[in-house]
């Protein structure tokens, strides 16, 4: 007599296979990630890391940015390989004097350029590792509302050099 456990063993892999096949992550994604799209209509420029003048301290993140794409959207996130976690910080007048805040999510629109610069807002990459040398790059991830994301090679600075 022949066994149909075999046979139905096969028949549901076959099955499975499709469905298995869209739990993949994409073609050409790194193992162990997912790939997320480009960050569309955002433009950034004269992005730079600069290193503290004494080690430990957090970095600074710096550039501008254009965006010409669908409303609505925010820069949620910002992340710095060689760096431990980042948060966006701007500076606000309180009780008569300014002091670093956390910012909340930054809006982006079309024709209204957004500048991340030394008394305004920014980036503090905290627990800068040795990763990051005066002279090298880093690579600087922007994370949109949207769930997209723009990747770009910062140079990085010594303290005291231009910011």
């Amino acid at each position: 007599m022949i066994s149909l456990r075999p046979v139905a063993c096969a028949a549901l892999v076959v099955l499975a296979l499709p469905g298995l096949a869209a739990c993949a992550p994409e073609a050409g994604a790194p193992a162990g990630e997912t790939a997320t799209p480009a960050a569309s209509g955002l433009s950034v420029s004269n992005a730079r890391v600069v290193l503290p003048p004494v080690a430990g301290n957090p970095a600074a993140v710096y550039f501008d940015l254009a965006y010409a794409g669908a409303a609505g959207v925010t820069l949620e996130d910002v992340t710095v390989d060689g760096a431990g976690m980042t948060m966006i910080h701007d500076y606000a007048e309180t009780a008569g004097k300014m002091e670093m805040t956390m910012a909340g999510p930054v809006t982006l629109a079309e024709g209204a350029p957004v500048s991340f610069a030394p008394g305004g807002l920014h980036v503090m990459a905290m627990e800068p590792t040795d990763a990051l040398k005066p002279g090298g790059t880093a690579k600087v991830t922007l994370t949109l509302s949207d769930g997209s994301t723009t990747t770009v090679d910062a140079p990085v600075r010594a303290a005291g050099d231009e910011r």
